[in-house]
């Protein structure tokens, strides 16, 4: 009798717990409606308090025990050793629901070392760092895919280092017919996918060594421009030529496109598509200029933002850590910040020219800095991302602008990638 009501009370505790988790999840991810209406039939508070995402956290690592020694038939020796000294994530420095409010001077940007790393044999088109740092990978023209480890490309730029020259590239992929345009990796496993203009999707192992070729493919029906994971890793969204992204089941590669979608003209081509933290949202960037917001559940198009970047194309969108804004750049020369639950403008970036390349603008790892590309002075150009203030211009080092930036989720860090071919590693100097 005694266990029993001891069990009764330790059930309704967990359930007080799961209710107030909800809550928090659905009421952080701007879905209020929903998020009062689980309070009221719960009685859990409305402004109850829990970490960003622990929801989200604590659901993924019960599906990661549970599908440890399955993931894409990879041996758990493997995955414990690539998993080894993984770095804590850091956190976002930046309170971005008070960033109209901002007046003041602006933080400095810490000075980085740069140091070729490598060269494509054509135009190095695109790069992704792992979710843990530890690994980026570049796409290019000439059809391949490099894979470079961070702690030897550090290892090389150590100064008066004595030891054999170490090579920081790792694996080198060779699988597509045509130019490769994005990248992404597996959020738990070591997979990486790639998409490209042959409209295919391509999955690669990089736990096996002497693999070349991909061991899955997605056939599309359309230029793949741009892929995602779901944060789960069960899902890719592919941003295509097709107006409408494309969303695939990992497992049955079944494809799903939305039913309710806005109406979008001919030029409505998707340059970038980038899942939310949480996968609870998903953000397309379009030729015909426009921001759209999307909801991961339903694919409801929950926000058009017409005209984004006027009439030129929006190359680039992503989520802030907390899901509430959207940075995006576009070829009218501006990069903006928007928030989510109204899509409303709230900062420009502006001083630097990129009208001819599909650029991205990026955060730093804290979000207190956002960089982009200056095309006619070949300067990477980076903006404090409060005051919307430019606080540092650097020479690229490439021969013309570079193609891309992409910044190390986990330390001050980035890779750009030029039309030179070469792939260039900064990092902070301390």
């Amino acid at each position: 009798m005694e266990s029993s009501l001891e069990q009764t009370l330790q059930d309704g505790k967990l359930f007080r717990q799961l209710n107030s988790l909800i809550v928090a999840h659905l009421r952080d991810n701007n879905l209020n409606q929903a998020a009062s209406a689980v309070a009221r039939a719960t009685m859990t508070p409305l402004n109850v308090e829990a970490p960003p995402n622990r929801l989200l956290d604590l659901v993924a690592k019960g599906l990661a025990v549970e599908k440890d020694e399955v993931l894409r038939g990879i041996s758990s020796s493997v995955l414990h050793d690539l998993s080894a000294s993984i770095p804590a994530p850091r956190t976002g420095a930046v309170d971005f629901s008070s960033v109209q409010e901002t007046k003041g001077s602006s933080k400095s940007f810490p000075k980085h070392e740069t140091r070729h790393l490598s060269e494509h044999k054509n135009i190095a088109r695109c790069a992704r760092f792992s979710p843990d740092g530890r690994f980026v990978a570049t796409g290019s023209s000439d059809t391949s895919i490099k894979l470079f480890e961070v702690a030897k490309i550090k290892q090389m730029m150590v100064p008066d280092a004595r030891d054999a020259p170490v090579r920081p590239v790792i694996r080198t992929f060779y699988d597509h017919l045509l130019p490769i345009n994005d990248l992404d990796f597996h959020p738990q496993s070591t997979v990486i996918i790639s998409g490209a203009k042959d409209h295919t999707i391509k999955f690669f192992d990089f736990s096996k060594i002497t693999a070349k070729r991909a061991f899955r493919v997605i056939q599309d029906t359309h230029n793949v421009r741009s892929v995602s994971f779901h944060p789960s890793g069960d899902f890719i969204l592919a941003g295509t030529d097709h107006p409408i992204a494309h969303l695939y089941d990992v497992n049955t590669f079944q494809c799903y496109l939305s039913a309710n979608v806005p109406e979008i003209g001919a030029n409505g081509a998707i340059n970038q598509v980038r899942y939310s933290t949480t996968g609870s949202m998903y953000v397309t960037a379009s030729k015909d200029g426009a921001i759209r917001l999307w909801d991961g559940i339903t694919a409801n198009c929950v926000h058009s933002i017409v005209g984004a970047h006027g009439t030129a194309e929006a190359t680039s969108a992503i989520f802030t850590k907390d899901q509430k804004f959207i940075l995006s750049c576009g070829k009218d020369s501006s990069v903006k910040l928007w928030e989510v639950g109204t899509g409303r403008l709230v900062k420009q970036y502006l001083g630097a020219t990129h009208t001819q390349l599909r650029c991205q603008a990026v955060f730093n790892d804290t979000e207190e800095f956002i960089l982009s590309i200056d095309e006619t002075s070949n300067e990477i150009v980076v903006w404090d991302a409060l005051t919307a203030e430019y606080v540092a211009r650097w020479p690229s080092n490439h021969v013309g602008a570079p193609r891309w930036l992409e910044h190390s989720p986990t330390e001050s860090a980035f890779v750009s990638c030029g039309t030179d071919r070469s792939i260039r590693y900064w990092k902070e100097i301390f």
